[in-house]
């Protein structure tokens, strides 16, 4: 990065020395939380660690549980940057850099569902368990026209009401790493064929500051071609992730 756009990004996002980091612990193949240390690691944390580096701040890890969260604060001076999946609806709140990371958004069912692919999804009596303002969320409320959404919190609230509620929803989406994650080794469920869509992330800044989008896509794409993403997925044990192609 040259100077100018360090500048830029130091003026724009550092306050007294420290950078406020929206971090979205609802995407666990991005930012996690050891439950025993409380320690924080991912790709998404990686990324922030550097750009608070090249500014010359401290991080305070501002932590939410899900992405829509994190939207909703966009205008409340509450983050300085946070790290959300790229849905034309955010726009209006948030702008983003390029992406860094491509990741899928998969369904489960319980092991006795006739449901086979994902496709079958969107049909009349077919009902699907999501993260409300999750990027899967805003995707399928778009796109598709039968299936009823049913919406949770956060989710790991709505992987938990799936286990604990047969009657909750026919299935539920989520980021397959997270899914992976939440139902490892349980016989009672699996995954449906195919994918719901391709997830682009991206690090994001609140719409007032769309001016440091150039600036903040310069260091995204400097990490990507220096292969430090790469690295850090690799080192989390997110090899699956694609690391996003050159803007």
């Amino acid at each position: 990065m040259d100077d100018t756009s360090l500048a830029l990004l130091r003026e724009g996002l550092v306050k007294h020395g420290r950078l406020r980091v929206a971090i979205n612990l609802g995407n666990a193949s991005l930012a996690r939380r050891d439950p025993g240390s409380g320690a924080l690691s991912g790709v998404s944390l990686a990324l922030a660690r550097a750009l608070a580096e090249k500014l010359g701040a401290e991080p305070d890890f501002i932590l939410y549980p899900g992405a829509g969260k994190v939207v909703a604060d966009a205008g409340a001076d509450r983050w300085d940057v946070a790290f959300l999946a790229i849905d034309p609806k955010r726009r209006e709140v948030v702008a983003y850099s390029s992406p860094y990371v491509l990741i899928e958004a998969k369904a489960i069912v319980r092991a006795d569902s006739p449901l086979q692919h994902v496709d079958e999804l969107d049909r009349d009596g077919v009902s699907l368990l999501v993260a409300e303002n999750s990027a899967y969320d805003l995707y399928l409320s778009e796109h598709a026209s039968h299936v009823a959404l049913v919406r949770a919190e956060t989710p790991g609230a709505s992987f938990d009401r799936f286990k604990a509620d047969p009657s909750s929803a026919d299935a539920v989406a989520g980021v397959a790493q997270s899914l992976e994650k939440a139902f490892a080794g349980d016989t009672g469920f699996r995954f449906l064929d195919g994918r719901i869509t391709a997830i682009e992330q991206a690090m994001a800044v609140p719409v007032a500051k769309t001016g440091l989008v150039e600036a903040l896509t310069e260091f995204v794409e400097s990490r990507k071609r220096e292969g430090f993403v790469r690295e850090a997925l690799d080192a989390t044990g997110m090899q699956s992730l694609l690391v996003a192609p050159p803007a």
